[in-house]
């Protein structure tokens, strides 16, 4: 694995370790709200134990990207950053924001690229 894989693939699981915490302890707050784009702080309350959970599979895909890093096998990276990019994908498609994509899955697909091109 080589430096700028790490890096890319550290960066799309930071991204995913920010999302746990904005779906996990910030989905009620301002913050999260507008993060989300939610339509109200009740909204907000009424669902905060699905984000929460919705995070927490945020959360396993960071920890299979770093795991991946720890064990150096790329193999692995790309099964989870081909996951984290078909998530993006949906969820771009599913809530009709598009900014989604380039959060999630152009990052993805970036590592993907290096990856398959350094091996």
């Amino acid at each position: 694995m080589t430096i700028i894989q790490i890096i890319l693939i550290g960066f799309v699981a930071l991204i995913h370790i920010y999302i746990l915490y904005l779906e996990m302890v910030l989905w009620t707050s301002k913050k999260g709200i507008k993060a989300f784009g939610l339509k109200s702080k009740e909204f907000a309350e009424e669902t905060k134990i699905m984000a929460a959970n919705q995070g927490l599979y945020n959360g396993f895909l960071a920890a299979g990207l770093i795991w991946s890093i720890l064990i150096k096998e790329t193999s692995f990276a790309l099964f989870f950053l081909i996951c984290v990019f078909i998530a993006g994908i949906y969820g771009a498609y599913s809530t009709k924001q598009k900014k989604i994509v380039y959060i999630q899955s152009i990052p993805a697909l970036i590592a993907i690229a290096f990856i398959l091109m350094l091996k």
